[in-house]
């Protein structure tokens, strides 16, 4: 192409590939560096991403250092553009993209597009009924060719799927060309392009039948005989099959001398058989369709982007409306795609039919695109490329509905630009991302609001808006999966005078299984929908869904579902993976997966059919061991003032581990809804020792977090579970948690009477240990009930004898007289005591140790009126609870500080330290929670 003045870039693809800057040729370095360049300029502004860069440029196995090698030949190319350009800077021309890299060009740099545009403009020549035009810009494409795309970069030029494809629009093209010059009489003029394609294209039997009419219009039909010859002898060889009706027709044409040399003045040949007709092969768009509108924006935006061919790749669990979605927008963006729509369901998750094959559904396009049966090659890559070069120059919309996997219809996707592609699945498909470029659109749930429109527009706004509670529960049986609400609405249409509130009440009846959700034939309801995802899992993958309804939580984490099924923690993460990309289950958090409720049912339902009592009674059995053994590894790094834990592992094993108490947190955060579960399960089951433990497991969690309503309701079940078995130490260590429960929640006179149950236990088993550090704990709730002097001697008596080596519970004792010591107006006495409670918690790391005696010399500060002393000490104080992962002490003392800042007149600081208290406690549990959500709705406006 020619090179423009200044520092304008210009680049060849179509012959040896070349780039031009400022009017001089530059030299392109390594191979590996022009395989890279060739690749970008191949997708002609179209991402390329790392993965297919790093498979162009190793055949074998890649090395370890092969990302650095691409991002090495790309900064190079990048130098060579624009030499002078600073080190790391991402240029003018080769920009980074999401997963990769991409070329910026246009017809005027890029011959490639340059070709494409003049294709596209002889293709609308022909349809305007120009041929005379249409050969004009067709042989003014094929003289920017100067050979093979990416010459001289052989295998890859010849073998990879991008530069075959390029390859096949040239071949359209010489075809296209070669259909116009008969028309206007001008055979010979293509006679030079069409020899090149036909040697490129032995097989290619269009190509050849049209290169015979084109010598013997030439005059050389000595020559068309022999090609005929050499043509039929090679598919007899290589395909094993007979010329095809094309083929056979030029060559009796060339025979019987029904075509000859162009003469000036000479009338045109007999016109060419009228043309198929542009296919229209999209199913109906639902006449209540409704909603999607963030998915629908999204596709509009995908598809008006510029470049070359949109893939959109929509997936999503069973019953979710993928199909829906994909007709909708199918019928949205025909009139873009003026050449046809082809469709095709791919039975990928069909169950009474096996899954159709690329050749199957290729065979079928090419006959939609005029291509005889018998004109289509037996072997798979000659159908693909023929259907790419048929699809060359369209602009044409192919639906690819129930797509099994990438692997499915990697050969139906378009090699050229113009096209748009749909595809629906319900796998993800991850490799037509990195394949394609293509552009994802997972389908969730709808909202509640497009959900009561499904069911309105069927069953009218007359028998829905009478009874809006009815229609939500309704809603809420069917999980808001569109399947269900359209098996339902289907029902009801066909029972007009049953009341929602009856269907309402039917399906919560059957909560619990899917009896409410039968189609009108058995392939249509949602048992038969959900089978055919199931039955194509593998079996441990159909073992591990089948006993997810063992498991109690809201959502499962990987290690939880290895425990569950009993299998290595790798095996249990590869088939989560399967699960998920089933779309049987999905990943709502990182690394937590979650199953629709009706899912669930049938999951339930299978359980039964498949696995006995036995096999279920042991998965439960395993979960709670997985849980129990990890609520200890996770208790540890709890402890306060406990040299050791109070609780067992018990028999089971854990894959995980704690670091420190951070981890401990976010894991009891993450599954503190089973694990109380799990606590009422095994109590109900009799397991009563685990039942406890669990829970007593547990306190240190609820305490630092504040949730002490949970905390309360999870303890008295435990301590229901201890005293049904008997269990004297379960007993008198739940009441002493649930004195802690009732201490934080306010409920100082439960808490005593707990304490001293405790005591009185402790005493009758004789240990001494315990029942110092329960001494102490009621010590700390005399003090909240204002009975100071009681508190200074109660801990003096609870030290005596002082214990040897146990400087946490010293220092929590030290904490405690210090606080008493400050409230009966020894401010002195209670410095010195925090000090001392400060130094020994230093020296044993005790973070918790430090943030109660920072808190303590707040209070002492505050008594005083030394009010920047005070918030110094309790901003210290909340630092230090906060690295020990104690939010819920973290906001008592934020509030006091926030209390003081209100008392000076600081409104804005007070508030702003209100809030931040607020935000790191669940305040509805929480007594100070309550307080500062009241205090804040005083002070600040509403929403």
């Amino acid at each position: 192409m020619r090179a423009e003045a200044g520092e304008a870039v210009t680049f060849s693809l179509l012959g040896p590939i070349a780039v031009r800057r400022a009017g001089a040729e530059l030299p392109l370095g390594a191979r590996q560096q022009r395989l890279v360049l060739a690749l970008l300029l191949a997708r002609a502004g179209a991402p390329v991403t790392l993965d297919e860069l790093v498979d162009l440029l190793w055949d074998e196995e890649a090395p370890v250092s092969a990302a650095n090698v691409v991002h090495r030949h790309v900064g190079a190319l990048r130098r060579l553009l624009e030499p002078g350009l600073p080190a790391r800077s991402p240029g003018r021309h080769l920009l980074r993209d999401v997963s990769g890299y991409r070329l910026h060009a246009d017809e005027q740099s890029l011959d490639l597009l340059a070709f494409r545009s003049l294709s596209r403009l002889a293709a609308r020549s022909r349809r305007d009924g120009d041929p005379e035009s249409a050969l004009r810009h067709s042989l003014a494409g094929l003289r920017l060719w100067r050979g093979r795309c990416a010459a001289g970069l052989e295998p890859a030029a010849r073998v990879h799927p991008v530069f075959v494809a390029v390859e096949a629009e040239r071949a359209e093209t010489v075809r296209a060309a070669a259909d116009a010059a008969e028309c206007c009489g001008r055979m010979s003029e293509v006679l030079v392009p069409l020899r090149q394609a036909a040697e490129q294209h032995p097989l290619d039997e269009s190509l050849q039948s049209r290169l015979l009419l084109a010598l013997a219009a030439d005059g050389r039909q000595a020559e068309a005989v022999e090609r005929y010859r050499v043509v039929r002898r090679r598919l007899a060889d290589e395909l094993g099959i007979d010329p095809g009706e094309e083929l056979r027709e030029a060559y009796d044409r060339l025979l019987h001398q029904r075509t000859g040399p162009a003469r000036a003045g000479s009338p045109s040949p007999s016109p060419s058989p009228s043309p198929v007709p542009p296919p229209a092969q999209l199913p109906p768009d639902l006449a209540f369709f409704s909603g999607r509108e963030e998915l629908i924006a999204e596709a509009r935006a995908a598809v008006a982007r510029p470049g070359g061919s949109v893939v959109l790749a929509i997936d999503g669990m069973p019953g979710i409306g993928k199909t829906a979605l994909a007709v909708h927008l199918a019928h949205e963006f025909a009139a873009g795609y003026p050449d046809g729509q082809l469709y095709v369901d791919l039975r990928g998750y069909e169950a009474r039919e096996p899954a159709m094959s690329p050749g199957e559904a290729l065979r079928g396009f090419l006959g939609s695109l005029g291509v005889p049966q018998e004109g289509i090659p037996a072997e798979l890559h000659a159908q693909a490329g023929l259907y790419r070069s048929r699809l060359a120059g369209r602009r044409m919309l192919i639906l690819l509905d129930n797509c099994r996997d990438g692997e499915q219809i990697r050969h139906l996707l378009p090699g050229s630009p113009g096209c748009l592609v749909i595809v629906t699945s319900r796998s993800r498909l991850s490799t037509l991302h990195a394949m394609a470029g293509a552009h994802p659109l997972p389908v969730g749930l709808p909202s509640v609001e497009e959900a009561r429109a499904a069911l309105v527009r069927p069953l009218g706004a007359g028998r829905v808006a009478p009874d809006p509670a009815a229609i939500d529960a309704i809603i809420a049986s069917c999980g808001r999966l569109p399947l269900a609400l359209a098996v339902v609405a289907a029902r009801a249409a066909g029972l007009p005078r049953l009341p929602p509130a009856q269907i309402a009440a039917e399906l919560a009846r059957a909560s619990g299984s899917l009896d409410g959700f039968d189609g009108d034939g058995p392939q249509t309801g949602l048992r038969a929908i959900f089978s055919w995802s199931y039955q194509a899992l593998s079996a441990p993958a159909a073992r591990l869904f089948r006993l997810l309804p063992s498991h109690p939580g809201p959502d499962i984490s990987i290690a939880a579902a290895a425990g569950l099924a009993g299998v290595p923690l790798p095996s249990g993460r590869a088939l989560l993976g399967e699960l998920s990309r089933a779309h049987l289950i999905s990943e709502e958090l990182p690394g937590r997966y979650r199953t629709h409720d009706l899912l669930r049912a049938y999951a339930t339902e299978l359980a039964e059919e498949h696995d006995g009592p036995t096999e279920r009674a042991a998965a439960e059995l395993r979960c709670l061991r997985f849980y129990r053994a990890t609520a200890y590894q996770a208790h540890r790094r709890l402890l306060t003032s406990e040299d050791h834990p109070l609780i067992e592992p018990g028999p089971g094993e854990t894959p995980l581990r704690f670091a420190g108490h951070g981890d401990a947190m976010r894991w009891f955060g993450a599954e503190r809804q089973v694990l109380m579960a799990l606590v009422s399960r095994a109590a109900r089951q009799g397991r009563h020792t685990d039942a406890w433990q669990l829970a007593l497991g547990m306190q240190h969690f609820f305490d630092r977090s504040g949730r002490c309503l949970d905390w309360t309701a999870t303890g008295a079940v435990a301590l229901a579970a201890a005293r049904a078995g008997g269990d004297l130490v379960g007993q008198a260590r739940m009441h002493r948690s649930l004195a802690g429960a009732a201490y934080f929640g306010g409920e100082h006179g439960t808490a005593v009477a707990h304490l001293d149950r405790a005591l009185e236990l402790l005493v009758r088993l004789g240990l001494p240990g315990e029942l110092t550090r329960a001494a102490i704990n009621r010590a700390m709730v005399l003090a909240a009930q204002g009975r100071h002097e009681e508190v200074l001697r109660a801990v003096s008596a609870a030290l005596e004898p002082r214990p040897a080596g146990d400087d946490k519970l010293l220092a929590d004792a030290l904490v405690i007289m210090a606080a008493s010591n400050a409230a009966l107006g020894q401010e002195d006495a209670a410095v010195r005591c925090a000090g001392q409670a400060m130094a020994l918690s230093r020296e044993a790391g005790y973070r918790l140790g430090v943030a109660e005696a920072w808190e303590v010399l707040g209070q002492v500060h505050a008594a005083r009126r030394e009010t920047a002393e005070a918030v110094r000490c309790w901003r210290a104080s909340a630092v230090a609870y906060q690295e020990a992962s104690a939010s819920a002490p973290a906001a008592e003392v934020l509030a006091l500080l926030g209390d003081a800042l209100a008392a000076a007149g600081e409104q804005d600081a007070a508030v702003r330290a209100w809030q931040e208290a607020l935000a790191l406690i669940p305040y509805g549990q929480s007594r100070t929670g309550r307080r500062l959500a009241g205090l804040l709705a005083a002070v600040t406006p509403g929403p």
